[in-house]
C-alpha cells in the first residue's frame, strides 16, 4: 500500500505523526504549525480517507507506513522473472530460521532452488526490517578479498576517506535494521565467514542469510538443508508451470509420467525447468527417452548467469571448487548407483592415489559441498549423489581412464556382497540390507555381461542375484537372472542347471508358456536330455491351465516319446518318464473325459510306480511330484477321501526342504491341491489353513490372484463373507495387473466370489464377477463343473427352491470335481424344499456318496429333518455346521428353523457379512 492519492505532502507528514499516535499539540510542535492548523488537516484526512474518527486513521498511517517500508525494503531484491512455485513448507522454515538467528546459510547442492527460496523468504520478511532487504550476487566475485566491495554495491555505500571499503560498509550498517542475502558464496567461503563474523559483532540490527553449496563452518552459523523439491506435488508443478510458459499443455493423463520424469531428475529444480523447455522440441515421448543422458538432454538457452544454462555448467562450476583428491574420489563413487557406506567407498574408491583410510573425510568434503547427500539407514551412514551429479562423475571417470579399473572393484565388492547376502537369505534386516545394494548389483551384472573377459564373474553374479530376487519374492526378475547366468555359462551343464532353476521359477509364477520353453531348453544344454524333456511334457499336462497358447498336445507327446526313447537305466530319468506318463493319463481324462483314457486301477497303478521311482532318489520332490500324479488318480477313482490324504502328505514332504524355485513351485502346487481336495471333503478349517498358508507366501507375493484362489473358495463355502470381499480385490488387482490373461482354472474362484455377492443382495456386484468368469475364458463344460452348485447356494438362500433344483437337475460330468458331495447333497436339499417326491430318493443316495464329509453329512441331515417336519433335530444340525467349520450352514439351518432361532441366524448372517433374510 502506497500513500493513497490526492493527499498532500504536508498531509502525508501528518498523517504519518498521527499514525505514532502523536497528539495534535505534539504534532504542531513537532512541524512548526499551530494546533488549529493540524486539527484542519486531520479534518481533511479523515474526510478522504473515509474513517470514521482518529483511531482508524492512525491505523490506516500504520498501514501506510508499514507498505512503505516494505516497498522500500523489496527496492534492494531483483524482480525474479518466472513465477515462484511450491516449497510453502521450506519457505515457512526458513523464514522462521533467519527471524531466530541472525546469521543462516541455506545449504543445497547446485540448482536445486537455493536462490529462488532465499529471494522468496526475503520479499516476506522485507517488512520486518526497517532499513530494507539487500540482494548480494557473489557469483561474479571471484576474489575472497572482494566480499565487502560487493556488498557495498549493492547496499549503494562508497569507500570512506581513511578507511577501506570493508570498513565503509560496517559504518554504514552499524545503527541500520537490515538483512543481507549473500547468494553463492560457496567458492569465496574464506571471504564470506570473516566479513559475516564483523559484521554481526559490529551491526547488531544486521542479519544475513547465506546461499551456498556448503558450510561455512563457523560456530555462528546456522545451517538450513535446502531439499530437492517433493516429488509429490511440487515437482511436477513447476514442470507444469515452466512446460506452459513454452506453450506446452500439461493434459492430466500426462501427470504420471512427468512425474516419473521429476523422480528421475531427483527433483532438481534446475533440471526440471531445462527438461520443461524441451518440450516443444522433443515432445513427452522424446524427453523421457533423452533422460538416460541427463547432462547432453539438459540445455537451455542463454542466460545471465552461464551456471545455469545447463546442467553440466552448473556441475563444472562445483568441479572447480573441488580439490583433485577429492574431484578423483567423487568421479570414483559415480560407479555407485544405489547410497553406499564409508566401507564400500573405500573398496571400490581406495587406491592409488586415493589411501582408504581417508576416505570417509573425503566423503565428508563432498557432502560439506552438497555434491553427496548424507542419510542413515539400517543404523549406518549411506552417501548418495543425485543422478545428475552421478551422470557427471561417470563423464569425469570415463574421460580419466578410470573407468575399468574402478569398474572392475565394484564388480568385485559386489561379488562379495551377493556371497554375504547369500549366507543369511531372508533373516533378520536381510531385506533391508539387499534392497540397499540391489541396483549396485544390477549394474555391475550389466556392465560386466558385456565383456568376454569378465563371463565368470557375470555368470556368478547372474546366478546369485537370481537366488536372491527369488528369496526377495521378485520372482519375475528371479527367472530373467536364471536365464541370462544360462547365457553367461562357459559349462553345457551350468547352463541346462540355470535354465531347470528358470523353469521352475516360471512354474511358479504360473507361466506354463515359459517353463514349456525353458525345460526344453536345458533340454538342448544337458549330457542326457530325457528328464528334461519328460518334465517339459509334464508341464503341459500338470499346468495346462497356466498357458497363454498351449502348444500343440501332439508336439507334447513327441516330446515324451522321445524321453521315454532316451531314458535308459538313468533312474532319475525314468521317474521323470513315469511321473510324465500319469501326467498324461490325468490330463486325458479331466481336461476331456471323453477321450479314452487307462481305468482308475491302471491309473493308480501307474502312479504307484512312479511314487516307487521317486522314493529311490532319496530326494522330496520327485516324490512328491509323483504324489501328485498319486492324488489325480485317487481323484479319478472317485476316492476324494484318499486323494486327500494323499495331498496332505505332499504338504508334509516339504516343510522342511529349503527354499528353493523347484520346492516353491511343488509347495505352491501341493497347497493348491490340498486346499481343493480338504473343500472336496468337507474340511472347511484344514482348507482354510492350507489356503492361508497359499496366501503368505512371499514367492507369491507379485500374483496375489494365485495366491488367493484357493483361500477364497474355502472361505466362500464357509460364508467368510466379509473376508472373500476384501481378499477378492487382491485377487482382481493381482489379475488385472498380469494383463487379465485367459486362466480357466480361477473360473471356480470368481463364482465363489459371485456367490457370496449373490448370498448378500448385491446384485450389480455378482453380475461384475460373474463376467469376470467369461473373462477368464472358461468353457461350458469347465462352468458345468462349479457353476450350478454356486448358483444354487444363491437360489436357495433367497427361497427360490424349484430354480436350484433345476440347477442341479442334471448330474455333472465331472464326477470327481472337488464340489461333487456339494452338488449331491444341496440337489437334495432344493428337491426337499421344492416338493419334489424324488426328494426322498436323493437323500438316500447320496449318503454313501458324502459319508465321511462333515458339511454334506449335515446338510443331508437337514434335508432328512425338513423332509420329516421334525424341526427338533434342527439345533443339533446347526451345532454340527459351527464344529465343521461352517457358520453360513449353521446360520442358515437358524433361519430354516425359524422362530426365535431365526433372529439368532440373521445375526450371524450380519456378522459374517452376508446381509440379513426378511
Amino acid at each position: 500500500m502506497s500513500t493513497p492519492a490526492g493527499i498532500s505532502a504536508r498531509e502525508s507528514e501528518i498523517l504519518a505523526l498521527v499514525g505514532q499516535r502523536r497528539s495534535n499539540a505534539e504534532i504542531g510542535a513537532q512541524l512548526f504549525i499551530s494546533v488549529r492548523t493540524v486539527e484542519a488537516h486531520v479534518s481533511s484526512l479523515l474526510r478522504k480517507l473515509g474513517a470514521p474518527d482518529r483511531r482508524a486513521l492512525a491505523d490506516l498511517a500504520a498501514d501506510v507506513a508499514r507498505a512503505e517500508r516494505t516497498s522500500r525494503a523489496l527496492a534492494g531484491l531483483p524482480t525474479p522473472l518466472t513465477a515462484f512455485v511450491g516449497r510453502a513448507t521450506e519457505r515457512t522454515a526458513l523464514g522462521a530460521a533467519v527471524r531466530a538467528h541472525r546469521q543462516v546459510t541455506a545449504v543445497g547442492p547446485g540448482g536445486v532452488g537455493k536462490t529462488r527460496l532465499a529471494l522468496a523468504v526475503a520479499a516476506d520478511l522485507a517488512g520486518t526490517f526497517a532499513d530494507g532487504v539487500w540482494f548480494v550476487d557473489l557469483v561474479p566475485v571471484t576474489d575472497a578479498a572482494m566480499v565487502g566491495a560487493a556488498v557495498a554495491a549493492a547496499i549503494g555505500v562508497g569507500e570512506r576517506r581513511g578507511c577501506g571499503i570493508d570498513e565503509s560498509v560496517l559504518a554504514a550498517l552499524a545503527d541500520r535494521q537490515a538483512l543481507l542475502v549473500l547468494d553463492n558464496g560457496e567458492h569465496l567461503a574464506a571471504g564470506v565467514a570473516p566479513f559475516a563474523e564483523q559484521l554481526l559483532a559490529r551491526c547488531p540490527g544486521v542479519s544475513v542469510l547465506v546461499t551456498s553449496r556448503a558450510r561455512l563452518m563457523v560456530p555462528f552459523e546456522r545451517v538450513h538443508a535446502v531439499p530437492p523439491l517433493s516429488l509429490d506435488g511440487d515437482a511436477v508443478a513447476l514442470f507444469v508451470d515452466r512446460a506452459g510458459a513454452v506453450g506446452w499443455t500439461v493434459e492430466d493423463t500426462h501427470r504420471d509420467r512427468i512425474a516419473e520424469v521429476c523422480r528421475q531428475l531427483d527433483g532438481v529444480a534446475l533440471a526440471i525447468e531445462l527438461a520443461a523447455a524441451r518440450l516443444p522440441t522433443l515432445g513427452l515421448d522424446g524427453l523421457i527417452a533423452g533422460l538416460s543422458d541427463h547432462l547432453r538432454l539438459l540445455v537451455g538457452g542463454y542466460r545471465a548467469d552461464d551456471r545455469h544454462r545447463s546442467v553440466r555448467a552448473m556441475l563444472d562450476w562445483s568441479r572447480a571448487l573441488l580439490d583433485p583428491a577429492d574431484l578423483t574420489l567423487l568421479r570414483r563413487v559415480s560407479v555407485f548407483v544405489s547410497p553406499f557406506t564409508t566401507s564400500a567407498a573405500a573398496a571400490v574408491a581406495g587406491y592409488d592415489p586415493l589411501h582408504p583410510g581417508r576416505i570417509a573425510d573425503g566423503l565428508a568434503r563432498l557432502a560439506d559441498r552438497s555434491l553427496l547427500s548424507v542419510a542413515a539407514s539400517g543404523g549406518r551412514t549411506r552417501y548418495r549423489a543425485l543422478e545428475t551429479v552421478r551422470q557427471y562423475g561417470t563423464d569425469l571417470l570415463t574421460a580419466s581412464g578410470e573407468d575399468d579399473a574402478t569398474r572392475a572393484r565394484h564388480l568385485r565388492w559386489c561379488r562379495a556382497t551377493v556371497d554375504e547376502l547369500a549366507g543369511s537369505p531372508g533373516n533378520g534386516d536381510w531385506r533391508a540390507r539387499f534392497d540397499a545394494v540391489a541396483d549396485d548389483l544390477r549394474a555391475a551384472l550389466g556392465w560386466a555381461a558385456d565383456r568376454a573377459d569378465r563371463r565368470v564373474d557375470a555368470h556368478h553374479l547372474a546366478l546369485s542375484l537370481a537366488r536372491l530376487t527369488f528369496v526377495r519374492t521378485l520372482v519375475g526378475e528371479s527367472q530373467q537372472r536364471y536365464e541370462q547366468a544360462a547365457t553367461l555359462a562357459d559349462d553345457p551343464a551350468d547352463a541346462a542347471a540355470a535354465l531347470r532353476c528358470a523353469a521352475t521359477v516360471a512354474a511358479c509364477r504360473m507361466r506354463g508358456d515359459d517353463a514349456y520353453r525353458l525345460w526344453q531348453a536345458a533340454a538342448r544344454h544337458a549330457g542326457n536330455p530325457a528328464a528334461d524333456l519328460a518334465t517339459a511334457a509334464t508341464t503341459y499336462f500338470r499346468k495346462s491351465g497356466a498357458f497363454a497358447q498351449p502348444p500343440p498336445r501332439e508336439d507334447v507327446i513327441a516330446l515324451l516319446v522321445r524321453a521315454r526313447e532316451l531314458a535308459g537305466d538313468d533312474v532319475a530319468a525314468r521317474a521323470a518318464v513315469a511321473l510324465a506318463d500319469c501326467a498324461a493319463a490325468g490330463h486325458a481324462f479331466f481336461a476331456d473325459p471323453a477321450t479314452p483314457a487307462p481305468d482308475a486301477a491302471e491309473m493308480t497303478a501307474r502312479a504307484q510306480r512312479a511314487v516307487d521311482l521317486a522314493r529311490h532318489l532319496h530326494d522330496p520332490l520327485p516324490e512328491c511330484a509323483a504324489l501328485f500324479a498319486l492324488a489325480g488318480a485317487q481323484r479319478r477313482a472317485g476316492d476324494v477321501f484318499a486323494a486327500a490324504a494323499t495331498a496332505r502328505r505332499r504338504v508334509e514332504l516339504l516343510d522342511d526342504a529349503p527354499v528353493t524355485p523347484a520346492t516353491t513351485d511343488e509347495l505352491i502346487d501341493s497347497l493348491l491341491i490340498a486346499t481343493a481336495t480338504s473343500i472336496g471333503v468337507g474340511d472347511l478349517p484344514a482348507a482354510r489353513r492350507w489356503g492361508r498358508r497359499l496366501r503368505d507366501l512371499p514367492a507369491l507375493a507379485e500374483d496375489g490372484h494365485i495366491a488367493t484362489s484357493r483361500l477364497l473358495m474355502a472361505d466362500a463355502l464357509a460364508g467368510h463373507g466379509t473376508d472373500v470381499i476384501a481378499a477378492s480385490g487382491r485377487f482382481l488387482d493381482a489379475w488385472t495387473r498380469a494383463g487379465r490373461p485367459p486362466a480357466r482354472a480361477f473360473g471356480p474362484v470368481a463364482a465363489a466370489v459371485a456367490m457370496v455377492h449373490g448370498i448378500a443382495g448385491d446384485e450389480a456386484a455378482r453380475a461384475e464377477w460373474l463376467s469376470v468368469v467369461d473373462q477368464l475364458g472358461v468353457t461350458a463344460d469347465d462352468r458345468a463343473g462349479y457353476g450350478p452348485t454356486f448358483d444354487a447356494i444363491v437360489l436357495l438362500h433367497h427361497g427360490d427352491a424349484t430354480a436350484a433344483r433345476e440347477q442341479l437337475h442334471t448330474r455333472t460330468a465331472w464326477l470327481t470335481g472337488i464340489l461333487l458331495h456339494w452338488h449331491v447333497v444341496l440337489r437334495a436339499e432344493a428337491a426337499v424344499l421344492a416338493g419334489d417326491p424324488d426328494a426322498a430318493h436323493h437323500i438316500v443316495t447320496g449318503r454313501p456318496v458324502v459319508t465321511g464329509n462333515p458339511v454334506a453329512t449335515a446338510i443331508l441331515d437337514r434335508a432328512a429333518a425338513l423332509l420329516d417336519r421334525d424341526h427338533h433335530r434342527l439345533p443339533a444340525i446347526a451345532a454340527a455346521f459351527e464344529t465343521a467349520g461352517c457358520p453360513y450352514q449353521q446360520a442358515r439351518t437358524f433361519i430354516l428353523t425359524g422362530g426365535d432361532a431365526a433372529a439368532a441366524g440373521n445375526a450371524v448372517l450380519a456378522e459374517l457379512g452376508l446381509g440379513v433374510l426378511t
